[in-house]
């Protein structure tokens, strides 16, 4: 009986290694979500910004990496990372005291770039995952905007 527990103990921590480890091996991946783009840099860029008015979006900052780090002597691929705001998905937010502590994670961001292949990426974090974890209203509105997201950049790379 000893000798079945002990056994039985062991597979159980063995589990639970295995799958932290696992976890710890897929989480980037599903925090992070890139979609490859059908069109060109500047093409994206036009498609992604004309999308984002149409979904009722603003754009409050452009970063334009590849020009700050020219300013800094280096050459980088072209890089632009949108700051996206819905004011009305924002206010549902920042009108709750216990719901602002997802603050730091707005506005929503969207990277497009272009790698070494010469492709076209759009790259944004999974906020309706990291959401679901939360609940409540911060669930209810990011998950929302992460699928108006998710429409204005299926727009962008088709």
């Amino acid at each position: 009986m000893k000798k079945s527990i002990l056994t039985g103990l062991v597979a159980f921590f063995a589990g639970v290694i295995i799958a932290g480890f696992v976890l710890f091996k897929l989480m980037p991946g599903m925090m992070l979500i890139e979609s490859s783009s059908s069109s060109d840099f500047d093409t994206t860029v036009q498609k992604f910004e004309q999308a984002v008015l149409k979904q009722g979006w603003k754009i409050p900052a452009v970063h334009d990496l590849q020009a700050t780090m020219h300013n800094f002597g280096k050459t980088v691929r072209p890089v632009k990372v949108f700051e996206l705001c819905h004011p009305d998905h924002a206010e549902k937010i920042l009108r709750e005291s216990e719901e602002r502590i997802v603050s730091s994670m707005m506005p929503c961001r969207v990277a497009i770039y272009e790698k070494a292949d010469g492709k076209v990426y759009m790259s944004r974090m999974n906020s309706s995952l990291m959401a679901s974890a939360m609940g409540g209203i911060i669930d209810k509105v990011m998950s929302e905007a992460f699928l108006d997201n998710e429409k204005m950049i299926e727009a962008a790379i088709n």
